[in-house]
């Protein structure tokens, strides 16, 4: 038996392509294989970087893109709805699967319920209760409209039963994104290596370095903010040397607000943007990690990281009550505070979560096909 037509699988901007590609490997090794088609929205700025991407975690090239591009949110999701509309009518797929919380999630998400076509979303019910991130207004409509929903945690179901959401709905399978990273772990590049790339002395990682990465808006748009972030980590890098991956945005606005004086002290590494097995090596032998990424709290978690998130809530709970996250906000001495105790040997231990065990897309693939098979003609 097949199904009415295929699952059209929609990734649009980094965080996407790690949680789709162990997908798209399942819904092909599942028997019978799963009929699929890869569409990339073009939202992610960066086509180099999304080269990258694809070959280091074995993504199939896509076999549509959309090259939507960057642009406002309303601009951005708009164009999205525009353009992918004429694809449903042209392949009539058996559904729409979408991953994650990007502008691309929920504008596929919209054009296919008001097509009656099925939409299945992975990484459902994570919350922040911050709805000034747009993150979070993208997951909770998401969510809503959304007829199988994929939960990475067991408190997401909670949270989408407050939301009215029926449990019939819900499948709790577990964590991709900890699918790629068990999956690409023995080919993840030596954290020597990548800063020769780059023209620094491999020398400074020798006794110990963290990790950081900044983009989201809240943190690095406004001077005042920027500016006291950046002095702190040049407080920690007197302590602990830095690798910094720098977002573009970041970038440009350390650069525009004048305050690349403070991070050039030889204790910090300054990076442009790392590619997916770069990045795990980096973390893999770090001792802490400071951050704002969602999927990084994940990472860390499952590595076995200390990580120090860098915002006053997050969507992932689960990475804090059991896993190695600390909330730090921006708060300078909370900062300090949880470097010290990561040099001293009481960084933040924590366990692996539920499910958190590589099969995730795999569970994913058997209960897709279960549920979407009744459906075929």
């Amino acid at each position: 038996m097949s199904l009415s037509g295929p699952v059209l699988c929609v990734v649009g901007a980094r965080p996407n392509f790690m949680k789709m590609a162990p997908i798209l490997r399942a819904l092909a090794a599942h028997e019978p294989a799963i009929d699929v088609l890869l569409v990339h929205t073009g939202q992610h700025y960066d086509e180099k970087m999304s080269e990258q991407l694809f070959r280091d975690l074995r993504l199939p090239r896509p076999d549509i893109n959309l090259e939507v591009g960057s642009g406002s949110h309303a601009v951005q999701t708009a164009e999205v709805m525009r353009r992918f509309e004429p694809l449903l009518d042209e392949h009539r797929p058996s559904c729409v699967l979408v991953v994650g919380d990007v502008n691309s999630t929920l504008a596929c998400t919209l054009v296919a319920v008001k097509k009656n076509v099925p939409v299945a979303h992975v990484e459902a019910g994570l919350r922040s209760g911050d709805r000034a991130m747009p993150e979070e207004i993208n997951r909770v409509l998401t969510d809503q409209v959304a007829d199988r929903l994929y939960t990475t945690e067991r408190s997401a179901a909670d949270n989408l039963a407050r939301e009215g959401i029926a449990p019939e709905r819900v499948c709790f399978a577990g964590n991709v994104m900890i699918d790629s990273l068990l999956a690409s772990r023995e080919a993840a590049r030596a954290p020597e290596r990548t800063l020769a790339a780059h023209g620094f002395d491999p020398a400074l990682l020798a006794q110990g370095y963290g990790v950081v990465t900044l983009h989201r808006p809240s943190n690095v748009d406004d001077p005042a903010t920027l500016e006291a972030l950046v002095r702190t980590l040049g407080e920690v890098a007197a302590q602990l040397p830095l690798v910094f991956a720098l977002h573009p945005r970041t970038r440009g606005n350390i650069e525009r607000f004048g305050l690349g004086s403070l991070l050039d002290s030889g204790r910090t590494v300054l990076l442009p943007p790392q590619g997916y097995l770069e990045m795990l090596g980096l973390m893999s032998q770090a001792k802490v990690l400071l951050t704002d990424s969602g999927g990084l709290q994940e990472e860390s978690t499952a590595l076995g990281i200390p990580c120090l998130t860098l915002r006053e809530n997050t969507e992932r709970p689960i990475t804090v009550e059991q896993g190695t996250n600390t909330l730090v906000g921006r708060d300078h001495d909370a900062i300090l505070q949880g470097v010290a105790q990561v040099l001293s040997g009481q960084g933040k231990q924590g366990r692996v979560p539920e499910l958190w065990d590589g099969h995730a897309a795999e569970r994913i693939a058997a209960d897709l096909w279960q549920w979407l098979s009744p459906r075929a003609p």
